[in-house]
């Protein structure tokens, strides 16, 4: 049964950055993607961005493009978010995904079957 866990949220002001990792465990991802989805109050879970394990190909959501960068290390079998420039608007909670199949950074979160339990962030203005 593979589990993953979320760290690295907390509180920054507007402009800061943050740094999330999810460390997998009870599976080796060698195929497949990783991804971070994140969900703020009201609202619905939404893609931030993927990382295929393989080739290490990426995709972004827009409102992150050029502000956060995805990245594996398949050695540790993590998957990591580095948080740039960052807006009251990032506020969510943060949600590590996975899954073993197929070869594309996937956006849609139902081709993603392991989940994490997520990890707070908060943007001050």
């Amino acid at each position: 049964q593979v589990q993953l866990v979320e760290s690295g949220g907390g509180l920054v002001q507007a402009g800061g950055s943050l740094r999330l990792s999810c460390a997998a465990s009870g599976r080796t991802f060698n195929s497949g993607a990783g991804a971070w989805f994140r969900q703020a109050p009201g609202k619905e879970r939404e893609f931030v961005a993927a990382i295929t394990w393989y080739f290490g190909n990426t995709v972004y959501a827009d409102y992150v493009k050029g502000r956060f960068t995805i990245s594996r290390d398949n050695a540790k079998n993590t998957v990591n978010l580095q948080m740039n420039s960052l807006k009251p608007e990032d506020t969510a909670v943060y949600y590590c995904a996975a899954t073993r199949s197929g070869s594309t950074p996937y956006s849609n979160r139902i081709l993603y079957d392991a989940w994490g339990q997520g990890t707070q962030v908060t943007v001050s203005s």
